[in-house]
C-alpha cells in the first residue's frame, strides 16, 4: 500500500480532510509531530525527523512560527535538506502554509514578513485547474517569493497563494481548515493574536461554519488534482 506522511510541526495542526482524501485514494496515513505541546513557546527542539524518502508522498503542514525564526534551525535545516532529497528522487510533496514556505526556501525562494497579514476567508484567483478559484482559509503573516523555475498558480492581491515546481505543490492557504481546526487555533493562544492583528475571532468562527462543508470538497479536489497531475508529472 502507498504511504503518505503528514508532517505536523506543532500539536495543533491535524491534517483533517486532506488525510480523509488520501485514505479514499488507498493511502496508508502516518503522522509525525516535530515540536511537542510543552515546547510551543520554545520550539528549538533537536531534529527528530524520520527519513522522509521512505514515504510515497510527504505533506508538511502549518506552523505558528516563521521559517526565518532562528530558533527553528535545530530541526528546520534537516527538513529543508530532506525536501531537496525528495525533489531529486521525484517524491511528491504537498506543502501547506508553513510547509509551502519551507518548500520555497528549500528550493531557492524567499519568505519575508508580509505588508499585511491574511487571517480568515480570502478569495483566491487561480490560473490553474489544480487550484479551485474562490474562498480559502488563510492564517499567515508572511509572504512567499517563488523559487526559480516554479510556476505560480494562484494569488490574492496581497500574497502568492500557490506554486508548482516539478513534483512539489505549495499552497499558502489552509485546505485542511474545519470548524474544529479553527477553534484549535483560536483557543487559547490565537484569539489575542487575531485581535491584535485587527480581525474578529467571532467573524472567523461564523464564516468558517458557513464554509466548512464547501471547503472539505475543495480540499478533496486539491488532493485529487495533486495526485493526478503533480505526483505523476
Amino acid at each position: 500500500m502507498a504511504s503518505v506522511l503528514f508532517l505536523q510541526h506543532d500539536h495543533v495542526s491535524p491534517p483533517g480532510p486532506l488525510a480523509e482524501r488520501f485514505v479514499d485514494h488507498g493511502y496508508d496515513i502516518e503522522t509525525h509531530q516535530i515540536v511537542p505541546g510543552d515546547r510551543f513557546d520554545d520550539p528549538g527542539v533537536a531534529s527528530n525527523l524520520p527519513e522522509l524518502v521512505r514515504y510515497d508522498v510527504v505533506v508538511p503542514l502549518g506552523s505558528p512560527w516563521s521559517v526565518y525564526d532562528p530558533r527553528l534551525a535545530t530541526w528546520l535545516d534537516d527538513e529543508l535538506s530532506q525536501f531537496r532529497a525528495l525533489d531529486r528522487l521525484g517524491v511528491p510533496v504537498l506543502g501547506v502554509c508553513f510547509g509551502a514556505q519551507a518548500l520555497a526556501v528549500a528550493h531557492g525562494g524567499r519568505v519575508a514578513r508580509a505588508a499585511e497579514p491574511e487571517i480568515g476567508w480570502y478569495e483566491v484567483a487561480s490560473t490553474s485547474p489544480l487550484i479551485a478559484p474562490g474562498f480559502w482559509f488563510q492564517y499567515h503573516f508572511d509572504a512567499i517569493e517563488a523559487p526559480p523555475g516554479a510556476v505560480v498558480l494562484a494569488r490574492t492581491p496581497s500574497a502568492l497563494q500557490a506554486f508548482v515546481l516539478r513534483r512539489n505543490l505549495a499552497v499558502q492557504f489552509h485546505p485542511e481548515a474545519t470548524t474544529e481546526l479553527v477553534e484549535l487555533w483560536l483557543d487559547p493562544v490565537g484569539t489575542d493574536e487575531v485581535l491584535e492583528a485587527g480581525f474578529d475571532p467571532m467573524v472567523l468562527r461564523q464564516n468558517t461554519a458557513e464554509r466548512a462543508s464547501e471547503n472539505r470538497a475543495r480540499a478533496h479536489h486539491l488532493v485529487d488534482a495533486f495526485l493526478e497531475v503533480v505526483a505523476t508529472g
